[in-house]
């Protein structure tokens, strides 16, 4: 009985010893799978994306710092709720709101955005709309006194220490998803790839472009007439994201997308299921949390 206790003793100390030398590669073999997802970041508060919940729309908050950008801002119905959430995380001014393209489902919420807050720099494309939405937007840009600015191809802008490229921009009135703002976040050695409602045209022009990305907001939704292999070979995400309604009448996201992610082996987070996706990262690593926040009207 004695040598019994003394060998599982043994065995206990021997355990803790190679833990004790092997604990971090131990640790590190486990979490491969995980690829950065639930590490511990030294600054998890410093920088942050938000993919924010809003249905069959898109709307994006980065924090860096005290400094906010948004990109997109819903549907029209959101853009109180909107409203609402950002006041409630303390922000009163963005240094960049950024409609990616025209349509509702992007700019829906944009005159809130204007009216509540004090924004430093507006960018949309350089084109215009007959519909109410876009005028609302205009309108409000001249209450308050704030520039349309419509940034360049392959210019950049800073936020803090974090740089924005911006990879295309079109004036395309005939395919309007096609004038979408793509960008490029560079942020330390982590790197963000936002396309809005880019489709697969654009994607096959801006191949030569350094689009290497960690996190890829998935362009319209997850349809199919975007997310090319030729694409998504070419810029490698780690993970994607996806906004997109529990149910809509365009049955996003199409299954032939999703099945290229995973063939790709790419993590997919979707606002659907997994209501706002949040990103914290120290340059170096991600952690990943997924939060319901009351900014889907749907």
């Amino acid at each position: 009985m004695k040598n019994l206790i003394r060998n599982i003793i043994g065995i206990l100390l021997l355990i803790l010893l190679i833990y004790i030398a092997y604990g971090t590669e131990i640790k590190d073999y486990f979490s491969k799978e995980n690829k950065h997802e639930n590490v511990v970041l030294n600054d998890k508060d410093k920088f942050k994306i938000y993919f924010i919940d809003v249905g069959e729309a898109d709307c994006t908050l980065i924090k860096n710092g005290n400094e906010y950008t948004l990109i997109d801002a819903g549907n029209n119905h959101d853009g109180l709720k909107l409203v609402d959430y950002f006041k409630s995380l303390g922000i009163t001014k963005f240094k960049y709101v950024i409609a990616t393209h025209l349509h509702e489902d992007h700019i829906g919420g944009m005159d809130y955005i204007i009216k509540n807050f004090d924004i430093e720099h507006y960018y949309m494309p350089d084109v215009t709309s007959e519909y109410l939405t876009f005028t609302e937007v205009v309108n409000a840009l001249k209450e308050k006194h704030i520039k349309w600015e419509v940034p360049e191809m392959d210019s950049t802008f800073n936020m803090g220490d974090a740089k924005f490229t911006v990879l295309w921009i079109s004036k395309d009135e005939e395919e309007i998803n096609d004038t979408s703002i793509v960008l490029k976040l560079d942020f330390k050695n982590t790197s963000y790839l936002f396309t809005g409602d880019a489709t697969k045209n654009v994607e096959l022009k801006i191949l030569d472009k350094d689009l290497k990305s960690d996190v890829l907001k998935v362009s319209h939704h997850g349809s199919s007439d975007a997310s090319s292999s030729q694409f998504l070979v070419k810029v490698d995400p780690k993970y994607a994201i996806i906004s997109v309604a529990t149910v809509n009448d365009y049955h996003h996201p199409h299954d032939i997308t999703l099945k290229k992610l995973n063939e790709l082996n790419v993590k997919t987070y979707r606002t659907d299921k997994d209501g706002t996706i949040v990103l914290s990262s120290d340059g170096e690593n991600y952690y990943f949390e997924t939060i319901k926040t009351d900014t889907n009207n749907e």
